[in-house]
């Protein structure tokens, strides 16, 4: 038996979805270890991602590496050490 569109589309979201909590998950990982103080985590998120627009403005089309990520995460520690261990 076939799935229905309906049926993908519902299954295409979850899956989605449960991707986009495994990178915030990672996105803390990295940010752990970098240094970030358990009860800044959350500040540090939302900065981590004002950081990629105040870096990578013209380029938010583009595909983001792990030396882009080592950059912003860098840019954090210059700019808001407070976050940082």
């Amino acid at each position: 038996m076939s799935k229905t569109t309906q049926e993908q589309l519902i299954e295409a979201t979850l899956e989605i979805e449960g991707l986009a909590m495994q990178l915030a998950d990672m996105l803390g990982v990295a940010l752990h270890y970098a240094g970030v103080k358990e009860e800044n985590m959350r500040e540090a998120v939302e900065a981590y991602l004002d950081g990629i627009e105040e870096l990578f403005a013209d380029e938010l089309d583009e595909e983001m590496g792990y030396e882009e990520m080592i950059q912003v995460i860098e840019y954090l520690k210059r700019t808001k050490p407070k976050l940082f261990c």
